[in-house]
């Protein structure tokens, strides 16, 4: 789907990125991590050409990049970014139907697309789509700029830092929100983000970037029981290693199914740190587990999470 080769871009006589080679398979979830200067943002803005690579070349479906016009391949790709960059004075419905509109689309269309978009991030349309952005709270704004992103159904869904303003409890509801669409859509996702936690939570696959160069890429485990060196071990944290783990694995692999127990149930779509979470503020050592109808599945023994040895 989009493949660099040897890319290298400059700014200033500084390397941006050096000598990048790296391959994102369709409908993958994939994260660039990284510290500030690493070279994870730019990385990202060369796959629709908001910034010029100088030199080796990048691939999409197939084809070099520059082999298209610049406004055609951002029109195949959604851009949502921390800032937003929503048109004040556009309500919602606008914001949203911006790029099919430019591509002509019906009017009946874009609005039902809007309509789509809204209901999939749990924002009511009748409620939301006469509204302005100083109207909405940062979340709300932040949903709107996703569908916007989303409204022409692109190929490629680009996101540099998009939950980066966002306090902790609507960042965390927001990635669960992107985790849906990727379930649902099978749609490929290029993510930039410096946060650890999020990439563990979200990616299919991670790459960790510094000074333009990639130091590990792979599957969210692999960098917490396989790190590459100091670099990477520093920067998924060398203390809480164990905790981040549990928080790769779900309960509905480590439930004793058909047992029963009365309590406040957790949701089998938890992961294993949420369940611990739960565990430590209950002062318990089972917990009833529920689907998300609260049909009672079974029972998580604290004994079992720590054993981490998943139901038979």
């Amino acid at each position: 789907m989009i493949e660099f080769h040897q890319v290298c871009k400059q700014f200033d006589h500084r390397k941006a990125v050096d000598h990048l080679t790296l391959t994102i398979a369709e409908g993958e979830f994939t994260v660039l991590i990284g510290a500030s200067g690493s070279g994870k943002s730019t990385t990202l803005k060369m796959i629709n050409r908001l910034v010029e690579h100088d030199a080796g070349y990048i691939r999409f479906a197939g084809e070099e990049i520059r082999s298209f016009k610049a406004e055609d391949i951002r029109r195949r790709m959604g851009y949502a970014i921390q800032s937003i960059g929503l048109f004040p004075h556009w309500t919602v419905e606008q914001n949203i139907g911006a790029v099919p509109q430019l591509l002509k689309w019906p009017r009946k269309r874009i609005r039902a697309r809007v309509a789509e978009l809204l209901e999939l991030l749990h924002l009511d349309p009748e409620h939301f789509r006469r509204r302005y952005p100083h109207q909405l709270s940062g979340g709300q704004q932040q949903r709107v700029g996703v569908a916007r992103a989303l409204a022409a159904d692109p190929e490629v869904l680009l996101m540099d830092e998009p939950f980066g303003a966002l306090d902790p409890v609507t960042r965390a509801a927001l990635q669960i929100e992107i985790a849906r669409i990727h379930q649902l859509s099978g749609r490929t996702i290029v993510l930039v983000t410096h946060d650890i936690d999020e990439a563990l939570r979200l990616a299919d696959r991670i790459v960790l970037l510094d000074h333009g160069q990639i130091i590990q890429q792979g599957p969210p485990a692999s960098f917490l029981t396989d790190p590459a060196n100091d670099l990477v071990r520093d920067f998924v944290g060398r203390s809480d290693i164990g905790i981040k783990l549990l928080s790769l694995e779900i309960v509905a692999h480590y439930l004793r199914r058909g047992e029963h127990l009365t309590g406040q149930p957790i949701l089998d779509s938890f992961n294993l740190r949420e369940a611990l979470s739960a565990f430590v503020a209950r002062r318990v050592d089972a917990l009833p587990v529920v689907d998300v109808h609260g049909q009672a599945l079974g029972v998580l023994h604290f004994a079992d999470l720590l054993s981490r040895k998943p139901a038979a």
